[in-house]
């Protein structure tokens, strides 16, 4: 098998084909790492590549499947891991000039501690904004990271080297993070799946200084890679204390629930508010009409609920200039000039401005949750619009200010907590990835997954 084929595999297929002695771990490393090596110059998803300690592990891996002994679900598959996220022996910058890459790195984030338990390989870290604090990824500390279909334009963020290197075939498997739509955002630009699960339905530690916003969730090629994943890292510690306990069954063993009988809501724009563009929005509708053919009845039906922008504004520039109180004067100029804009912002507001926007949010929940009362799932565009200019925060002439008026379909979602995936649904005239959004009430991820799963199986890629 050439390692072009291998780039190609998903990790179900790569277990089943180490159980059966097709080929190796090694070999599969091998092709990742090479494949990593061949996209980086133009694609720029990694920030480091940690060569020969992913072939360590992975000939330790290929040594317990001689032996029919694996240690776990995922024993030498490779995964990515964004820079966000500690991991043990690496630096973990953050996108950030201000953080030294000085040691001791000792800690692995619960994730990354799940996977390594679990026998994965990673292949190294993957780009992000500054702090992950923008849609898009480009960051003083690592450049522009660019799309894998079209590198002039952006693979969106803030997990955008991880897309890009799932989208390319450099790893089936990457770790990515999730405060405003920041594995759907990329996910949706570059053509591939991904899932913000119910918040603490993944641990993280240390806790976001966006609180309970952000979400750790898997990028992969496919629902069925994400479910896999998810039944890794879906698992208490201790360190969380906001983590949800255990998950309540396998999320890969409900993927073959199918959608026959399911009540899916299709919201094309939000009640009129978002202006989509008719290639998306064909799409889109085309996916849905999917849905009602495999057997879930389909109503085209809005939430009931204004944009809630300038509440997450003030939670996620509070976040923001939270995140870098602790630096010095010196530090603070290396940042990122649109980061230091919304810091500014944030640390002007007042205690009761906050809390009035937790107020939004908690209002917010409460209509989503009755919504679900109502429908199983809610369907949305990811995006209004497919990837930009590289190297842009918004889309030149668009009039927004910032990246949240692009995002309108995204961080309503993070208010509320709820589970919510990015599935690939076509192209535009230009080849670009168009994404369509499944939504589902708290600690439903598995709808979310059994729907994904029915759509790529009866229309696979």
């Amino acid at each position: 098998m050439t390692d072009l084929d291998l780039t190609e595999l998903t990790a179900v297929q790569l277990v089943d084909g180490y159980r059966k002695g097709d080929f190796s771990p090694v070999e599969v490393t091998r092709a990742a790492l090479d494949r990593a090596e061949q996209i980086q110059p133009e694609v720029n998803a990694f920030v480091r590549l940690t060569g020969e300690e992913a072939l360590d592990r992975a000939r330790r891996a290929e040594e317990r499947w001689r032996r029919g002994e694996p240690c776990g679900r995922l024993d030498g598959v490779p995964v990515t891991v964004k820079d966000i996220l500690l991991t043990r022996g690496q630096p973990t910058l953050r996108g950030s000039l201000a953080v030294s890459p000085d040691g001791p790195w000792e800690e692995d984030a619960p994730s990354v501690a799940r996977l390594r338990e679990h026998g994965a390989v990673f292949l190294g870290k993957t780009t992000t904004p500054e702090y992950g604090w923008k849609g898009v990824t480009d960051s003083p500390l690592s450049g522009v990271t660019r799309n894998p279909h079209d590198p002039a334009r952006t693979a969106g963020g803030s997990s955008g080297g991880a897309a890009a290197a799932v989208a390319l075939g450099a790893g089936p498997l990457a770790l990515g993070t999730d405060g405003g739509g920041s594995v759907r955002i990329p996910a949706s630009f570059c053509g591939v799946f991904g899932l913000k699960p119910t918040y603490g339905r993944v641990p993280l530690y240390p806790a976001s200084a966006f609180g309970t916003l952000a979400h750790v969730g898997p990028i992969t090629r496919d629902a069925a890679d994400a479910a896999l994943l998810l039944d890794v890292i879906a698992a208490p510690d201790a360190r969380d204390w906001s983590a949800l306990g255990p998950a309540p069954g396998s999320y890969t063993e409900a993927l073959a629930g199918g959608v026959r009988g399911l009540r899916v809501a299709y919201s094309p724009s939000l009640g009129g508010q978002v202006a989509v563009r008719p290639a998306v929005a064909t799409a889109v509708r085309r996916a849905v009409q999917r849905l009602a053919e495999l057997g879930a009845f389909v109503a085209e039906v809005d939430p009931d609920f204004s944009d809630p922008v300038e509440a997450f504004h003030t939670l996620w520039f509070s976040g923001a200039a939270r995140v870098v109180q602790h630096l010095r004067a010196g530090q603070r100029e290396l940042l990122d000039p649109g980061l230091r804009e919304i810091v500014g912002a944030g640390a002007r507001y007042s205690a009761l401005e906050y809390l009035t926007a937790v107020d939004v949010r908690m209002e917010l929940g409460r209509r989503m949750g009755r919504f679900h009362e109502e429908y199983d799932l809610l369907v949305t565009p990811t995006l209004p619009i497919t990837a930009f200019e590289a190297g842009a925060e918004v889309p030149k002439g668009s009039g927004h200010r910032r990246w949240t008026g692009w995002t309108p379909f995204t961080y309503p979602f993070n208010l509320t907590q709820q589970p919510a995936a990015s599935v690939p649904a076509g192209t535009d005239a230009d080849g670009l990835p168009i994404g369509l959004q499944l939504i589902a009430a708290r600690h439903r991820d598995d709808l979310v997954l059994r729907a994904a799963h029915a759509l790529q199986e009866a229309d696979p890629a």
